[in-house]
């Protein structure tokens, strides 16, 4: 397709006269950051002028970003709470935003223990439909015939509920797919998807994963690219297929479905798709029955040039077991988003994922920056940070956040024209993390004492613990290594907790974490059962002992709560006298708590 040479971009040729208008649009507001910064706070406050929240900090109408600093508060979700309960509950006066809060996107994040709500309005959709209509543009320069091919991508919808006043509350990716923005998307040859409409949108998590790998088997060889959100999302895909793959081949032998598939949209659209096909069952079960899955992507889908997977932050645990079924595929994150705005994307989407840099789009939000762990506590706008400082992400959005807090915590590497380049360095105080649960350490200390109270009438206790989270198995679990005291005669082992009682103890700490990790062991099924490993007594005076040896200070040393150092690991399970899982689901349902 020829392309007009008045839209070539700076960053590359692009694949067609759509891209080229993409890669400008991009160049445009890169080039021109602080301008379109100063832009998007003005839209903000003046349209917001009259809010509750704005007139409470005597703003006058003022729009300029000196008397914002001066007078707005940084703040975090707690500050903001009481506000975005009134609005939850019924109140429709314009609390934080003019236009009406269409609904809650749910954030992983939590508070409480019940996920955070972050208010959104109806144009934020068009704002993030903008976001994602760079992608492909940009990876176009980067890998040639994406149009020739399609993707298998695995994506789900999770529960919603809805709040005392009956607006929806959901996570911002259910909120998308379910939006017309999604479902009625026009025809791109370069971003067509394996998997129908009907599997993404099926609430039931078994029927969604499996008619998508279904549809995704049936045109392996016209797959060129395999994602899907997070890096533990994919994974689990692959261990579905390990568990499933005879079923499979059979309604691909027959051009039956599997009489689990009960939702009648789905049903109905897979009975017009699926044909009886015994040579590709065939290679399916040659594949599959194989012990040795090494490079079993390239094998069963050996057109793909890419996985499109989120790979940075608590994420890149999963590169080695990516790479080896992937055979060393290139991994690429493309963008950088979250429930509360989106941000950016990765202008060299094919990098290392060690080298991933996240460009911030000016025009997504007002963004500010505050050092981390510098000493300094002056914020600074987006076109001033500094490269190689870190900063915590502060947002100001449209949809009614003022200085709000994300607790990412990002550090530059560069920039882009004028717009900054981040790579993601963690998230704020996240200890352990396997899919999109985040536990921090009061969470987790609160669920060690909580289950240890089970130990007490065995005149047992916790003496130390620490954690690990295990990404070895699929789906990844939560490991706690426990250190125990037993007061009475240790010798009589009447007195130890017995292999019940410590099964017990795994489900009682699941049932003390948050929302989100509940969600994920019941719902989605993408973290596995908790795991208490007991060692032997001494065990971590041992661990004290390898730290100083290693330079650490007697005087500050303080038990890691989180490890995954290997020496420390290692010595951490040479010591372990018995291994308990929880036997059961903790509780969890999508309402929340009132």
């Amino acid at each position: 397709m020829a392309v007009d040479s008045n839209l070539s971009s700076p960053l590359g040729p692009p694949a067609c006269d759509k891209d080229a208008k993409a890669l400008r649009f991009i160049e445009e507001m890169t080039r021109n950051a602080d301008a379109v910064q100063e832009r998007v706070l003005a839209e903000i406050l003046s349209r917001n002028a009259e809010t509750e929240y704005v007139k409470r900090f005597k703003l006058d109408g003022a729009t300029d970003r000196e008397t914002f600093k001066t007078k707005i508060p940084v703040i975090t979700y707690d500050d903001v709470q009481p506000e975005i309960q009134r609005i939850a509950n019924g109140d429709r006066s314009p609390i934080l935003s003019a236009h009406p809060i269409s609904e809650f996107l749910t954030s992983s994040g939590t508070s409480a223990g019940e996920r955070k709500l972050m208010p959104t309005i109806k144009e934020e959709l068009d704002r993030r439909q903008l976001l994602y209509s760079l992608l492909m543009p940009v990876m176009n320069l980067y890998v040639p015939g994406l149009d020739k091919g399609k993707g298998l991508y695995f994506l789900f919808v999770k529960s919603e509920t809805r709040t005392p006043s009956g607006l929806l509350a959901r996570p911002v990716l259910t909120s998308y797919y379910k939006s017309e923005h999604f479902k009625t998307r026009p025809y791109d040859p370069y971003n067509v998807y394996t998997s129908p409409n009907e599997a993404i949108l099926c609430p039931d998590s078994f029927q969604s994963m499996y008619t998508q790998m279904l549809c995704g088997l049936i045109e392996r060889n016209q797959v060129l690219r395999l994602g899907a959100v997070f890096a533990s999302g994919l994974l689990r895909a692959i261990r579905f297929l390990q568990l499933n793959w005879v079923e499979l081949a059979h309604d691909i032998r027959t051009g039956t479905l599997n009489s689990k598939i009960t939702d009648p949209k789905l049903k109905n659209h897979m009975k017009h798709f699926i044909k009886p096909d015994p040579e590709l069952a065939s290679f399916v079960i040659q594949e599959c029955s194989n012990e040795n899955w090494e490079g079993i992507i390239t094998r069963i889908w050996p057109n793909t040039k890419y996985l499109d997977v989120i790979v940075t932050g608590a994420m890149a645990q999963y590169i080695p077991t990516l790479n080896y079924y992937s055979g060393g595929l290139p991994l690429a994150c493309t963008m950088y988003a979250s429930s509360e705005c989106y941000f950016g994307l990765n202008l060299n989407p094919m990098c290392k994922p060690s080298e991933v840099s996240y460009t911030i789009m000016p025009n997504m939000a007002y963004f500010e920056f505050l050092p981390h762990e510098s000493g300094s506590t002056r914020i600074v706008d987006l076109a001033d940070v500094e490269v190689g400082k870190e900063y915590e992400l502060v947002i100001t959005t449209y949809a009614g956040l003022y200085r709000y807090r994300v607790g990412d915590i990002l550090r530059v590497t560069g920039f882009h024209n004028s717009a900054p380049q981040f790579h993601f360095v963690r998230r704020k105080n996240v200890l352990l993390s396997i899919d999109s649960d985040k536990t921090d350490e009061s969470e987790l200390q609160r669920a060690v004492e909580n289950a240890s109270k089970l130990l007490v009438e065995l005149n047992t206790s916790v003496v130390e613990y620490t954690s690990y989270a295990d990404t070895e198995t699929i789906p990844g679990h939560y490991v706690i290594y426990w250190e125990l005291l037993t007061k009475a005669d240790s010798a009589n082992s009447s007195n130890l907790p017995s292999h019940d009682v410590l099964n017990q103890c795994c489900l009682e700490m699941e049932g003390s974490l948050n929302s989100v990790y509940r969600q994920c062991r019941v719902a989605d099924h993408s973290i596995g059962p908790l795991e208490i490993r007991v060692v032997k007594s001494g065990t971590f005076e041992e661990l004290m002992d390898y730290a100083i040896s290693r330079g650490a200070s007697i005087n500050q040393y303080k038990v890691p709560r989180c490890v995954n150092f290997t020496p420390i690991m290692e010595l951490l399970n040479s010591r372990v006298v018995s291994v308990h899982f929880s036997q059961d689901l903790p509780h969890w349902t999508p309402e929340r708590r009132r």
